[in-house]
């Protein structure tokens, strides 16, 4: 299996169920969402979609581009909210267990943006192809 199809399996593993979820029970992201974001209720909604839509569009071909530029612009848009997060589950709540999962997911916010840009072959770096 080429790199680039593992990386867009496991894009597709996380991001499918996490769609669902989104879609399917939507009350626990709404209390992550910052105060600045309009309409709580169908951002969370339209998240959920558009986590769902881009990990079948990953396996369609004329539409792999498209899938990689938006979940990578969807990992950007969400960062505020994972920030958010973060700071009601270990400062508010003081919740210092939940470091395990805070801590290594706001630095790997890029990671991910890159993830999504190199399984919709939008990019080639670090892995240039030889022409």
């Amino acid at each position: 299996m080429e790199r680039r199809d593992l990386l867009r399996a496991i894009l597709a593993a996380f991001y499918l169920p996490a769609g669902i979820v989104h879609v399917a029970w939507p009350a626990p992201f709404l209390t992550v969402m910052p105060a600045f974001v309009p309409y709580p209720y169908e951002v969370v909604i339209g998240t959920g979609i558009v986590e769902i839509l881009g990990a079948i569009a990953l396996y369609i071909p004329r539409l792999r581009w498209l899938a990689g530029v938006m979940l990578a612009a969807y990992a950007v848009c969400v960062y505020p909210a994972n920030i958010q997060h973060a700071w009601n589950d270990i400062a508010v709540a003081h919740d210092y267990a939940m470091l395990w999962y805070h801590v290594p997911r706001l630095p790997f916010q890029p990671v991910l943006i890159w993830a999504a840009l190199y399984a919709g072959q939008v990019i080639d770096w670090p892995w240039r192809r030889n022409v």
